[in-house]
Parts: structure tokens; sequence; C-alpha cells
């Protein structure tokens, strides 16, 4: 809201008790709680919806936090409801809520939708968050008033990241989508007091009577045109992992670099899981986060030694924007968050504290720290697989069985299969000085040696081999 927006609404709002004659212990914050809860949570699937739309590596990475902030707001409105006696977070709201969630979501293009959300929606309800804050008690409701400053903040936030958008991607939203948003928070009074339910008619999640699935744009990310594919460089990184330190730093700034293509993939588990409790769309926004925290890392090692994707390559990892993705039953949801969590994450433990300590003994702190708060991710992460699967396998009609074990099965057999590619695979790739993709990647091994070698390079004994590889001979 502008600074007039805000003026008439101090000027206009009176003080109003929140509860009446007939109130018994159910306060009038209670429904107004939970239809901002409402819009909140639809928003936080819109972006959910619409984000793997966005190309440009920064962009990508700033939806992706407002995947957990959008989930922070609604955490927050939550726990609110929650100390009060009668309040129930999951309880019904109007469908007319429903209406209007859709309408944003249904936006002619990514474009539209991003101005629709964050200029019309955002800004209507941002108006009723001051106009509650002022006719509330500031003492008897001071701690409503203070979630709705927190909620703010993060608001004014997108917002800036907003204006910093437009600068960069001028648009004007379409008039007939602007209005019919405008309309329906019109027909639901500018959302300034509580919506009603209707009985029988109650608020299904943002988009899931229309199964909605951003349409195709003709728009490929920006780093897939400029980048060269990573991992014709990144292969070569399997070839002496396990005896070169050197070669380890490498492989982990490409490794965590590419883990911002699961976040996008994450988008689709929050999407799709309608039928999961909110406790679970909060931890896979946070671990979605954390994905994409890990590609910033690696990412800004890189830059560190002025490494940039024109240079080093990026690979997208079957996260393309322009690829429509069908939607994912519970029996898919099952399957990759069984591999993420029990596979993918578990088994590179080992060699991630080897890494943490060899470059923490060998003087580069920067790359040590990379390492370790990655660790402190990903164990957070499996607790998430470990409390979330036997929920899932439930809905997918999936017989859990001892998953833990089957697991540690799998765990074997990507050993045995890695070995195969060390004997079958690396004696073969080009390592010529013809071969562009070798030449880069000793380039990049000798300009991060110049900058900041390692006092142990020599010293370092060898460590555990790889049990899964990043980068393809293909």
């Amino acid at each position: 809201m502008n600074s007039a927006e805000i003026s008439d609404v101090t000027t206009s709002s009176t003080r109003q008790p929140l509860i009446e004659a007939d109130s018994k212990f159910r306060p009038k914050t209670i429904p107004r709680l939970n239809d901002w809860q409402y819009l909140e949570r639809s928003i936080h699937r819109m972006i959910c919806a619409w984000g793997r739309r966005f190309g440009e590596w920064d962009d990508k990475a700033s939806i992706h936090k407002m995947v957990w902030d959008q989930a922070e707001c609604v955490r927050r409105l939550r726990q609110r409801v929650e100390e009060f006696p009668a309040g129930k977070p999951d309880e019904p709201v109007s469908c007319r809520l429903e209406a209007l969630a859709n309408i944003v979501l249904q936006a002619p293009s990514k474009e539209d939708w991003l101005d629709g959300v964050f200029q019309v929606l955002t800004i209507g309800i941002v108006r009723s968050y001051m106009i509650y804050t002022k006719s509330a008690h500031n003492v008897h409701d001071a701690p409503t008033i203070a979630v709705i400053h927190e909620i703010c903040t993060i608001k004014e936030q997108h917002r800036l990241w907003l204006r910093d958008y437009r600068r960069r991607n001028p648009h004007t939203i379409d008039a007939a989508y602007k209005a019919s948003i405008e309309e329906a928070l019109k027909n639901l009074g500018n959302l300034e007091m509580e919506i009603g339910f209707e009985d029988g008619k109650i608020a299904q999640p943002c988009g899931v009577a229309i199964q909605f699935r951003p349409i195709a744009e003709a728009e490929l990310p920006k780093a897939a045109l400029k980048a060269p594919d990573a991992s014709k460089v990144s292969v070569y990184t399997n070839i002496d992992f396990h005896s070169n330190i050197e070669t380890r730093r490498i492989f982990w700034c490409f490794g965590y670099m590419l883990e911002i293509n699961l976040a996008d993939q994450q988008l689709a588990w929050i999407y799709d899981a309608t039928y999961m409790p909110w406790a679970f769309h909060h931890d896979v926004s946070r671990h979605l986060w954390d994905e994409s925290r890990h590609g910033q890392s690696g990412y800004s090692r890189f830059l560190d030694f002025g490494l940039t994707h024109e240079f080093i390559g990026f690979s997208r990892n079957n996260s393309d924007p322009n690829v429509l993705q069908p939607t994912m039953t519970p029996k898919d949801l099952y399957e990759v968050m069984y591999n993420v969590g029990m596979l993918a994450e578990t088994s590179h433990f080992n060699v991630k504290n080897e890494a943490y300590t060899d470059f923490r003994e060998g003087g580069d702190l920067e790359s040590a720290e990379m390492m370790l708060f990655d660790i402190i991710d990903e164990t957070t992460h499996v607790q998430y697989t470990h409390r979330w699967l036997p929920i899932i396998a439930k809905h997918a009609e999936v017989e859990l069985g001892d998953y833990k074990g089957r697991a540690a099965q799998a765990l074997k057999q990507w050993a045995i299969d890695a070995e195969t590619y060390r004997q079958k695979t690396l004696p073969n790739l080009d390592c010529s000085p013809e071969n562009p993709h070798w030449k880069r990647y000793n380039e990049i091994k000798e300009i991060m040696r110049a900058k900041k070698p390692f006092s142990n390079v020599d010293t370092c004994a060898p460590r555990t081999k790889l049990h899964y590889f990043w980068g393809s001979a293909d």
C-alpha cells in the first residue's frame, strides 16, 4: 500500500469490539484469521503453480524463498488461531474465497499473474490487515496485531522484489483480468469484515476444482540460453574424486548448484498434494527453500572465484519451465520422496563430512562452511522423510514394509553400479587437450587453486568413493 492508502485506512477506521452479546468465547478475530489464512495459503499454492515458469537464476531463487515466506505467513495465522480456546485453524471458510483465489490463479500469463497476486490481491489483503489493526484493541488483541505486523513486513519484501523485477521486465496487467479480481474483492466487501460461512459450501484448496496447470509460454531461461551444459564439464570430477581434494571442491560446487532443480520440482509436491495436512506443506516449503539455498551456495562459491554460469555452465536436470509436468499422484510423491530422502540425501553424509573436514583442515573455510550448513539441512530433510513417508504411503496405497531395509539394499546396489561406472566409463572419457570440456574442467581447477590453494593438497588421504555421480559422459 502507498502512504495515501494507509492514511485513508487509519483515518476512516474506528474502534470496533471483537465480541457481541451472543459471542460466548468466540471473538470475531477467529473467522477473520481463518479467512486470511485461506487467502495466504492460496497465494502459497499459486506461487507453486506458477513458480517453475521463472528461468532466470536469481528470480528463481527469489520465488523459492517466497514459498517459505508464504508458509511462514500461514503458520503465524494458524498459530494465532490455535491460541484461542474456540479456535480451529482447519475450520471451513466461505467458498467465495475459493472463487476469488481461482480468479487470480487462472491468469492469462505468468506476468499477469505476478501483478494480479502481488499488486491487486495482496494489496487488498494488506488493506484488510491495516483496517483490522486500527479497529482492534491494541492491548486486548496485541498478539494478533503483532502477527499482522510480521506478515506485512514479509509482504513489503515481496513488493520490493516485484518493483525490481518490473524494472527489468516491464508489463501492463491485462485489464479484464485485473477487473475480474477487483470485482471479486468488491463482492467480498474488500475483505473489510469476516466473510461468513455458507452451510454446505466449503472452500476447497485453490485450484483443486480446475486442476490448473500453467500454460506453456515461449520463454526459455536466460541461464540455459547463455550457459553450456555443465554436465559435460562436471563429469570429469568423477575420475579422481576419492583421491584429489581439489576435485572434490569442484564436485561439490557443481553438485550443490544443481540442487536448485530439486527445489523447482518440489513446487509440484506442494501444489499437487492437497490431501496432505498443512504441517507437510510447511515442512516441504522449508525443504524446498533449503535446496534452493544449496543451489545458491554452490554457485556463490563459484562466483567467489570469478566463475559464472557463462563459463562453468548449468544443467537443467528436467526442470525446463516449458515442459508441463503431469499431475503428481500420491504414488509419484511417495517414490520421489523416498528416492530423495532415503537414498540421495542419506547416501552422501559420509562423503560430505569428509569434505567438510578436509576443506577446513586445508584452510578453505568458505568451502567448509558450505559443506557444514548443507549437512545440517540434510539431516532435517531425512527426518521429514521419516515423518511423512508412512502417511503418503497410505494415500498412495503402497505397502510401506521395511522401507529402511529396502533403502539400505538400494544403496548397496548404488555402490556396485558406481564401481561398474568407474571401470567401464571413466577410462573412456576423452581427456585429450583438444576436448573443450576437459580443457574447461582443468581451467576451473587452475583458477580455484590460484585463488585459494589447499594447504593439504599433497597430504590429504584418499577418501570414500562416490556412490552417485553428477554429470554425464553422454
